[in-house]
């Protein structure tokens, strides 16, 4: 398991045994803050197969994906993902306005 990996899934294991309720604003409707418990820019370099059910379980779904890149969606908070795999592990981790999903 990657540093980056280890890191979100102690993040995110942390936030929801603190009860702690995080601003996840943004400037940009469904864009997540950065470091944001829904931003998963951290999953990158994550091995695909591990780090798919972490995004799972902060409620993003695949809606869409066209040759090895996924759109993934997060319905409760509109916050919008694009993940490339290149060599088994999530090579791009973008993420977009709501509309792009």
């Amino acid at each position: 398991m990657t540093l980056k990996l280890k890191l979100a899934v102690t993040t995110a294991a942390l936030v929801a045994l603190s009860g702690c309720v995080e601003d996840t604003a943004s400037t940009e409707a469904g864009r997540p803050m950065v470091g944001s418990e829904y931003d998963l820019s951290s999953f990158e370099g994550a091995r695909a197969g591990q780090a798919e059910m972490g995004i799972t379980n902060l409620g993003y779904e695949p809606v869409r994906t066209q040759g090895l890149t996924t759109w993934w969606f997060n319905r409760s908070t509109g916050a919008c993902a694009r993940i490339t795999t290149s060599n088994g592990r999530y090579s791009d981790v973008t993420m977009l306005p709501a509309q792009d999903c």
